[in-house]
């Protein structure tokens, strides 16, 4: 249940990173890519460092992680045919774009609660690593989907659909995980390959783009903070 609630907490940041985008709310550009900068930082230690040791205690655990990775890179850049992770500001083509965007981003949103739902599984403490790790980037994946959405002609409505969508995506990987033997049992692992690719494909790149040192700097401010928090807890 805890694992479902924090997964609750994170799906409702895709919808707000949504909603900065279709009410054009005022929003800095540059506080967004110091975010993707830090939580690609916080989440390649979550995936390293928490999730990563889980897989090699489970049988093909390694093979699932390989599996997660290839599975984010095909939804995300061989079947979609325009998809780069931040806010899109130009005109991309037509609305079916936006749709693929959407079919890119489900399977990277289900393994995010998969993924809290499966820390919480072997501990706590790793259930809420991975709850930040994942927060940290929702309100971009957010902003992502609506801002490609509008890009390729889409409705402000069907943008608010698409980041609604990853958000219950979210929702069924935390519900799905315990009640499923073989995501019980496999799921964190195949989630840590995504988190990987989410992390060190998608939002490294991403911050590399920005302007300046600080940006991508921020990367190492999320490890450093990962660091921190982890010291916090007992025996650590």
């Amino acid at each position: 249940m805890p694992g479902f609630l924090f997964a609750a907490l994170a799906a409702l940041a895709d919808i707000a990173g949504g909603l900065l985008v279709t009410t054009r709310i005022r929003h800095s550009t540059a506080a967004l890519n110091i975010l993707v900068g830090f939580g690609a930082g916080f989440m390649l230690s979550v995936a390293l460092l928490e999730m990563l040791p889980n897989a090699f205690e489970v049988e093909n655990g390694l093979f699932a992680v390989l599996l997660g990775y290839l599975a984010v890179h095909l939804t995300q850049h061989v079947m979609t045919p325009h998809f780069h992770f931040g806010e899109e500001t130009h005109e991309v083509g037509s609305r079916s774009i936006g749709v693929w965007a959407l079919v890119g981003l489900v399977p990277h949103s289900f393994f995010d609660g998969v993924a809290i739902a499966g820390g919480y599984l072997v501990n706590p403490e790793v259930g809420f690593l991975i709850f930040v790790a994942v927060l940290l980037h929702k309100v971009p994946t957010g902003v992502t989907m609506a801002s490609i959405m509008l890009a390729s002609g889409n409705t402000i409505r069907s943008a608010l659909f698409a980041v609604t969508v990853l958000a219950l995506a979210t929702l069924l990987g935390a519900l799905l995980t315990p009640a499923i033997d073989v995501l019980a049992h496999y799921g964190l692992a195949v989630a840590a390959g995504v988190t990987i690719y989410v992390a060190a494909s998608n939002l490294i790149p991403e911050s590399q783009r920005a302007e300046g040192w600080f940006v991508p700097a921020s990367v190492f401010i999320g490890v450093i903070s990962f660091a921190l928090i982890r010291l916090l807890f007992p025996g650590h």
